[in-house]
């Protein structure tokens, strides 16, 4: 039997946190869509429900902010980004289409944030490492993903649901 071809797909590095020593929330999705790699943000792609939501959570608008404004928002509520894998393979941007896996190491969040609490996933494929963070000691709630992708909600019934951030 021949040897398999080789992968047409390409390593992937995720984003860098958004992270400071005074975070209890941090918001993790699984791995950055095409379009937020492309444009080295969290949440670029236009049609993703991210920024609405949080905003809406919040009763900020941070839809309408610049993305380094959003940032320094979400930090000054003690809130930071990252995502549950820090590479992978991946053929445009569905979470469906990940292969090999890189698990962003989650244990140094205790020295990076030591007032964090809690932990919480932006969809399933996400929500697949909650029991990680669970273990590493952290509350952990696994959100219905904002992705374009993810049409079985409303946004109305994904708000609702986004509201348990605040508990």
């Amino acid at each position: 039997m021949p040897p398999a071809p080789p992968s047409q797909t390409a390593a992937l590095s995720g984003l860098a946190p958004v992270l400071d020593p005074a975070i209890r929330t941090l918001i993790l999705g699984s791995f950055p869509g095409a379009a937020s790699l492309q444009a080295q943000r969290y949440y670029a792609h236009p049609r993703n429900q991210f920024w609405p939501l949080l905003g809406a959570v919040l009763d900020e608008p941070l839809a309408e902010l610049p993305y380094e404004a959003r940032l320094q928002r979400l930090l000054s509520r003690h809130i930071g980004l990252w995502d549950a894998l820090e590479g992978c393979e991946r053929e445009g941007s569905l979470d469906a289409a990940i292969r090999r896996p890189q698990a962003n190491d989650h244990l140094l969040l205790k020295d990076l944030c030591p007032l964090l609490r809690r932990v919480c996933f932006n969809g399933k494929a996400a929500g697949r490492y909650a029991t990680l963070y669970a273990d590493a000691g952290y509350e952990v709630l696994v959100l219905p993903s904002s992705s374009p992708a993810n049409a079985q909600l409303s946004f109305a019934a994904k708000l609702a649901l986004w509201h348990g951030i605040n508990r």
